[in-house]
C-alpha cells in the first residue's frame, strides 16, 4: 500500500519525475526520490520509513531512493546511501556484489528463430553453468573445474591476469569491468591475503571455501538469471554512436546475466552482520530504527576494517564468477554454432560500497569530498567526462548502464547524463518488486504464468516458471524508466528482448 497524506512519511513533489522525503522534522536534509507519479504511488510506508531510518543513521550524509525501491534488510532495495565516516552492511546487502553482464554476439538475431536451435543453446549452457542455491561445478558436466589455488587467487586478486588465463577467460575483458578486482581496507591485496588466512582458521573450513569455489561459474537461485537477448539499438544518431562505442550490435544475438558472490558473499555477509550485532548488544548501542540491520562501524576501527576486507573478497568472487559465466556461455554457443563471436559489452554491479568522490549538493556544483556510497539494488551511473572514468574505454561517452526489466516487457542499456549527479550518480538496478516473494506464489496462477511465455515464444529451462519470479511480480518497467529519463539521470542506448531465460526455482541468494 502506498503512502499517503496521512502517513508520517510523505513525500513532497518537486518535478516530474523527482521528490523530497522530509526526515526528523528538517533537521536534517531529505531523502531524494527519484520517481513519477505512478511509481510514487508504489512506494509503502515500510520502504519510506526505512529510507528515513537511513537517512538519519549515524554519519550518513545522503540518501536516494530509486523508482525501483521496496523493502529489504535495513535499507530498501533500491537506494543509495553516502557516509563520509562510516560503513554499514545492510545498505549493501547480503549477496556481495550481485551485478549484471552483457555478452554481445555476431549473430544475427533472426538465426534464433528455431525453437529446437534455441533449446539447444539451453541445454549446452545448463551443461557448463549449474543454476540454483548451493549448485556448482559438479552439477554440470562441462563446467570449468576450478582448483583451490586457483580459487583462493580469484577471491583475493580479482580478475587478475593469471587467473583469467587460467580459466580460460579473455584478458581484454577486464577492461569491461566496472571494477576487474577490489582490495583491502588499506588500499592492499596483502590485507586480502591476511583476512582470508585468518577466516580459514575460523568461520571458512577448507572443505566450505572448496565448497564455495566450486560455485564459481553459476548462477544462484531466485531472481538470478541468464537470459538470450535481442537487442535493438534505440533509432536516433546520438544512441546509435554510443551504441557503437559500447559494441553493441544491432539486430543481433546477447546474452544477460544477473547473479553475484554465490555462497561465499552470503557467508562473509551473514558473519559480517552477526559480529556487529554482538558488538552493539555487548556495548549497548541503539540501532538505527531498532532495526538490527543497520549495524555500522565507523571507518578505521577494526570492525570496519574486517568488513571492507570481507567485502573486497566477496566482490572478486562476484567479477571472476561473472566473467567465467560468460566465458562459458560463449563456449556453449559456439559449440552449437560453430564460428560465433562474442565480445563482453560490460560487468557492472548494484549491492557495494564504493570510495567516490561525492557532491553534498547534489547539484553537480558544490565541493566533491570524498565518501563511501553504498548502492543497494542500485547501479553506479557516470556521464561522459567523469573523472572516474579518465583512461576507460568509456571517458567520452559515460558507460554503460545494464538494467533488466523482466522477460516479456524487455530490458535496457542506458548511459547516464550529467543530471545524474542529481542521485549521486546513480540509478535503479532493475524493474523492482511489485509483490512480495509470499504473495505472488499465492496470487498467480502457474498456468497463466507459463501460457504468458509460450504466448510470447519465450523458451525457459524450468518445467514451471517460478511464480514469485513472474513479470505480473515486478512493477511497470517502462514507468521506472521514464523515471530515471525524466529526472534526467541517463537514457537509453537500446532495448533488450528475451528470446530465452535460464532461471532455478531457489530461494534468492539476496
Amino acid at each position: 500500500m502506498a503512502a499517503d497524506n496521512q502517513s508520517p512519511h510523505r513525500l513532497i513533489e518537486t518535478g516530474e519525475a523527482t521528490a523530497i522525503l522530509p526526515v526528523n522534522n528538517g533537521e536534517v536534509s531529505p531523502v531524494t526520490v527519484i520517481a513519477n507519479r505512478a511509481i510514487r504511488a508504489t512506494l509503502d510506508e515500510r520502504t519510506l520509513g526505512q529510507a528515513a531510518v537511513a537517512r538519519a543513521a549515524p554519519g550518513v550524509t545522503r540518501v536516494v531512493l530509486n523508482p525501483d525501491a521496496h523493502v529489504g534488510y535495513g535499507a530498501p532495495i533500491g537506494c543509495v546511501m553516502v557516509s563520509p565516516t562510516h560503513i554499514y552492511p545492510g545498505p549493501v546487502g547480503v549477496d556481495i556484489k550481485c551485478s549484471m553482464s552483457l555478452l554481445q554476439f555476431d549473430l544475427p538475431v533472426e538465426e534464433l528463430a528455431s525453437a529446437s536451435l534455441r533449446r539447444a543453446l539451453i541445454d549446452a549452457i545448463l551443461l557448463r553453468t549449474p543454476t540454483g542455491a548451493g549448485r556448482g561445478q559438479r552439477q554440470a558436466p562441462l563446467a570449468r573445474r576450478v582448483s583451490l589455488d586457483l580459487g583462493v587467487r580469484a577471491i583475493t586478486r580479482g580478475a587478475a591476469p593469471d587467473v583469467l588465463a587460467d580459466l580460460g577467460i579473455p584478458a581484454r575483458w577486464a577492461q569491461r569491468c566496472e571494477d576487474s578486482h577490489h582490495v583491502g581496507h588499506d588500499d592492499t591485496a596483502s590485507a586480502l591475503d591476511t583476512r582470508l588466512d585468518a577466516l580459514r582458521g575460523s568461520l571458512i573450513p577448507e572443505r566450505t571455501l572448496g565448497e564455495k569455489i566450486a560455485q564459481f561459474g553459476s548462477y544462484g537461485g531466485g531472481n538470478h538469471f541468464g537470459e538470450c537477448e535481442a537487442v535493438h539499438v534505440d533509432p536516433d544518431a546520438r544512441a546509435a554512436a554510443i551504441a557503437s562505442s559500447f559494441g553493441l550490435r544491432d539486430g543481433c544475438a546477447a546474452f544477460l546475466s544477473h547473479c553475484g558472490s554465490r555462497g561465499l558473499g552470503a557467508l562473509l555477509a551473514n558473519n559480517q552482520f552477526k559480529s556487529l550485532q554482538k558488538h552493539f548488544s555487548t556495548w549497548n548501542i541503539p540501532l538505527p530504527g531498532n532495526d538490527r540491520h543497520m549495524v555500522h562501524a565507523p571507518l578505521g576501527t577494526p570492525e570496519a576494517d574486517a568488513y571492507l576486507d570481507d567485502m573486497a573478497l566477496g566482490a572478486n568472487f562476484a567479477t571472476v564468477n561473472h566473467l567465467l559465466i560468460n566465458a562459458l556461455v560463449l563456449e556453449a554457443f559456439q559449440s552449437v554454432i560453430p564460428g560465433v563471436t562474442g565480445e563482453l559489452v560490460y560487468f557492472i554491479s548494484h549491492n557495494i560500497a564504493r570510495r567516490e568522490n561525492v557532491d553534498p549538493t547534489g547539484t553537480g556544483g558544490g565541493k566533491a569530498a570524498p565518501a563511501w556510497v553504498h548502492r543497494k539494488g542500485a547501479t553506479r551511473a557516470f556521464p561522459a567526462g567523469h573523472h572516474a572514468l579518465k583512461g576507460t574505454p568509456f571517458a567520452e561517452t559515460g558507460h554503460p548502464i545494464l538494467l533488466p526489466g523482466d522477460p516479456q516487457r524487455g530490458s535496457a542499456v542506458m548511459v547516464a547524463e550529467p543530471g545524474a549527479a542529481l542521485s549521486c550518480y546513480s540509478v535503479n538496478h532493475g524493474a523492482g518488486r511489485m509483490m512480495s516473494r509470499t504473495f505472488a506464489t499465492k496470487a498467480l496462477e502457474q498456468a497463466e504464468v507459463d501460457a504468458s511465455f509460450a504466448a510470447r515464444d519465450i523458451l525457459t529451462n524450468c518445467r514451471q516458471y517460478p511464480r514469485d519470479e513472474a513479470p505480473a511480480a515486478y512493477k511497470d518497467f517502462a514507468q521506472v524508466l521514464d523515471s530515471i529519463t525524466t529526472a534526467g539521470l541517463a537514457r537509453r542506448v537500446a532495448r533488450l528482448d528475451a528470446r530465452f531465460v535460464i532461471k532455478d526455482g531457489d530461494a534468492a541468494d539476496d
